[in-house]
């Protein structure tokens, strides 16, 4: 849902202990999503084979059909008797976004273990989700070894200090949007400093002012601008299509610069439209990325 306006003018500091809003709105759409289905969806638009661990309501069939035609291995999505999960949000013109979520059939996923990917080379990527699944799946991760992308997202405000300690200490990457690492930093009694000095790569998403990579194996932190879209309707799904387009090139091995710059060129096409999920062409994302950056790449 969308509205012309800005929170900052309806909203009135010294009245939020009685709060009450209501905002007309220009835009309501309902749109499939989902953080872990949106990044596999994206990756999958960039060639990737990439498998969705998740649990989805049978009110999702049709959405899971759709899903395994675009590229997505949906073998393991646990079908439950619960509906789908569901994500209702309001943004406004400055792209600010209040939301709420219904995690329904999510809170039947707590049976969705990383057995089946033991002992092999994997690269796994914890989005939220339940946060009990994410505690039980770091666990995981942490016993087998396996490589891993810790992105608590907007679940970093539900999930304990310990267990975001858990998944930080088990990560290769870390991935948070502004926001999301004051809050993380905050539960775990962190600064980015110390994250930037435990973890290989930490990545700080900024919107529309880019994203900032650090960690162990980044020498000096450097930013990395975002991607002018041709047009900007509706931030929602951007921080998903970023994860998929850096995931593309730091599994093949390109330096982080480059990935950041891929998820930037990603993100880009999303905020285009509404919905989080867009078909992806990949000579237009080539053709954006030499235009912004002046550098080429193969997808």
């Amino acid at each position: 849902m969308n509205f012309s306006g800005r929170y900052k003018d309806v909203i009135h500091p010294e009245k939020l202990h009685v709060l009450s809003l209501s905002v007309l709105l220009d835009k309501l759409e309902d749109t499939p999503g989902g953080v872990g289905a949106n990044i596999a969806y994206g990756a999958a638009q960039l060639g990737e084979s990439p498998v969705l661990l998740g649990s989805v309501g049978r009110d999702a069939d049709v959405y899971v059909k759709e899903l395994a035609q675009a590229g997505v291995v949906t073998d393991f999505v646990h079908i439950s008797e619960l509906p789908t999960a569901s994500f209702n949000v309001i943004t406004d013109k400055e792209d600010n976004q209040v939301g709420g979520f219904y995690p329904g059939a999510m809170s039947d996923s707590q049976s969705l273990s990383l057995a089946p990917w033991a002992e092999r080379d994997v690269f796994i990527v914890i989005s939220a989700h339940d946060p009990a699944s994410m505690r039980s799946q770091v666990d995981e991760v942490k016993r087998q070894g396996m490589r891993l992308l810790y992105d608590p997202g907007q679940q970093v405000s539900n999930v304990s200090g310990d267990d975001l300690n858990k998944g930080v200490a088990a990560a290769e990457m870390l991935i948070l949007n502004d926001y999301e690492m004051g809050v993380l930093c905050k539960k775990t009694d962190n600064t980015p400093e110390a994250l930037a000095s435990a973890i290989p790569v930490v990545v700080t998403t900024y919107g529309k002012d880019g994203s900032t990579i650090a960690g162990t194996v980044v020498k000096d932190p450097f930013t990395v601008p975002a991607t002018t879209p041709d047009k900007v309707l509706d931030p929602t799904g951007a921080g998903d299509a970023y994860r998929a387009g850096f995931l593309y090139g730091y599994l093949r091995q390109w330096e982080l610069l480059s990935c950041g710059r891929l998820g930037s060129v990603v993100a880009s096409f999303i905020v285009e439209q509404h919905g989080t999920q867009v078909p992806l062409s990949k000579q237009a994302i080539i053709e954006r990325y030499q235009q912004t950056f002046n550098e080429e790449i193969q997808l």
